[in-house]
């Protein structure tokens, strides 16, 4: 089971996503509001996975860095109710690997996450396979 952590500055959003995520099958290990939070979340937990709102990106980015450079195999969602171009080429320089609409929809929260895993262990095999000159598993 993977490990979340959830860091938005709404508690209703932290509750709904949290909500989503356990009846998804994830284990959801901690909820904080701030880019500190989110630091020692990660730092007590070692999550998979973090879903961080758009607010508490604009609001700390150095927290957000910190983040990317301290876990870089942990998996970082943007949650947010609007996405422009802008935010979403910003957010990916910064090592975000997903994006989570709100209001949350169940099934697409849960398959972002799942087909962004996916593709990361994809990504991952293939380097692999590249690293020891062959080729990766399953094609």
């Amino acid at each position: 089971m993977l490990k979340a952590v959830i860091v938005d500055t709404s508690a209703v959003a932290r509750g709904l996503l949290n909500t989503v995520l356990l009846d998804g099958g994830y284990d959801v290990v901690g909820q904080g509001h701030t880019g500190a939070s989110a630091i020692a979340l990660m730092v007590k937990h070692q999550p998979q996975l973090v879903c961080i709102a758009r607010d508490v990106f604009d609001a700390d980015e150095a927290s957000v860095a910190e983040l990317r450079k301290g876990w870089p195999k942990s998996l970082i969602f943007m949650v947010s109710s609007e996405f422009d171009a802008a935010t979403v080429q910003k957010a990916h320089a910064m090592g975000v690997n997903g994006f989570i609409v709100k209001p949350f929809n169940a099934g697409t929260v849960l398959n972002t996450i799942r087909n962004t895993v996916i593709a990361m262990v994809k990504r991952q095999q293939k380097a692999l396979a590249e690293q020891n000159g062959g080729e990766a598993p399953g094609g």
